[in-house]
């Protein structure tokens, strides 16, 4: 089975879909994913707002997905979540050691934060820099458990050095590495060589489930012990809810680095999932210098409550008009993102069309 995305039957219009669009360009506390800055195109629709952000080495094919998540949201809505209250892990960007504590003291209370998710695997960094960078995330939070996130960043002999370090020094305290090298069979592969040296560490993969059709092949292969999914490049958070329970194994909702009017659709997933044993990558917000929302959905003592509205349905936040009037780009970079909308929005009406001839 490969899931859908439960975008309307009708595909909205592009002149209906742009007639409130706002595209903005919200400065980053810290460089994340290489990015100083995030760009993202807000959405107004029947069912309320959206966000429309593919990163920008996606084509139209993947960014597709992401429009069909925004359309979900703003043209269905986010359905009805079975847990409102949703634990939160911190992100750790690839700092120096020294601007640690900064970072991570943007999360709240730290001895109430369940874990911290750590980059490592940074291009010109080493791997005395992620072991330096851990130690000092370890030692200011004592009680959390601790995540490495590589971006598929080792090759195999990299991470098989790197995961057993991690896993020497931190013992039961490192709660997974996610993503450490790229591909489903390089996880595997890795995940096999590391039992054999009796390394016991979960496996989690990221970027290898980003097509929906993956996660079954990573069941299949062995590949990973849980699965990190996010909502807009799986399609939505119905497509989203379906690739967790056809790879029968437990997820992380994570943030694909969303304003707060998309990361509602990230905390509507994981108030969805019939299981959630691992807190959520959805404190993304805390990385923004400004959002676009007067109340940003920024963890309070580890947690993060499912915006609902009177129904008790999910539902994004709205955007605050003065903070959008202040972070709108220019027309140059308007013009550039209602480009990149209408191929994905070509592109989602073909898939459209061929599922029609499918079922009929």
């Amino acid at each position: 089975m490969v899931p859908t995305s439960d975008v309307p039957a009708d595909l909205p219009p592009i002149g209906e879909i742009l007639a409130e669009a706002v595209v903005v360009s919200l400065p980053m506390r810290t460089r994340f994913r290489g990015q100083t800055a995030r760009e993202a195109m807000l959405l107004r629709g029947p069912a309320g707002w959206a966000e429309f952000a593919p990163f920008p080495e996606y084509g139209a094919p993947e960014a597709a997905h992401w429009l069909a998540a925004a359309l979900e949201a703003a043209w269905v809505g986010l359905g009805r979540p079975v847990r409102t209250e949703i634990p939160i892990n911190a992100t750790l960007p690839a700092v120096p050691p020294e601007r640690v504590e900064e970072v991570l003291r943007r999360f709240g209370d730290l001895d109430a934060v369940p874990a911290v998710k750590i980059k490592v695997a940074e291009p010109g960094q080493t791997l005395h820099d992620d072991l330096v960078r851990f130690r000092e995330a370890a030692r200011l939070m004592p009680r959390a458990r601790l995540r490495a996130d590589a971006n598929a960043g080792w090759s195999h002999p990299e991470a098989l050095e790197a995961v057993s370090a991690l896993a020497d020094e931190f013992g039961d305290r490192l709660e997974y590495v996610e993503q450490p090298v790229p591909g489903v069979e390089g996880l595997a592969r890795l995940r096999e060589s590391l039992h054999r040296r009796g390394v016991t560490v979960r496996i989690a993969a990221d970027e290898a489930v980003r097509r929906v059709e993956d996660p079954l092949r990573v069941a299949r292969l062995g590949a990973a012990d849980l699965i990190v999914v996010k909502v807009p490049p799986l399609g939505g958070v119905r497509a989203a809810e379906q690739v967790v329970r056809a790879s029968g194994l437990n997820a992380v909702v994570s943030s694909a680095l969303d304003t707060s009017v998309g990361l509602a659709a990230g905390l509507a997933l994981a108030g969805r999932l019939d299981a959630l044993p691992y807190a959520c990558g959805l404190g993304t917000a805390s990385l923004f210098a400004e959002d676009v929302v007067s109340a940003p959905l920024v963890p309070e003592r580890g947690m993060l409550t499912v915006p609902t509205d009177e129904d008790g349905l999910a539902a994004s936040p709205s955007p605050d008009p003065e903070l959008l009037r202040r972070h709108r780009v220019p027309e140059e970079r308007r013009r550039r993102w209602e480009d990149r909308l209408r191929a994905a929005h070509a592109a989602l009406a073909v898939r459209s069309l061929d599922r029609s001839a499918r079922d009929g």
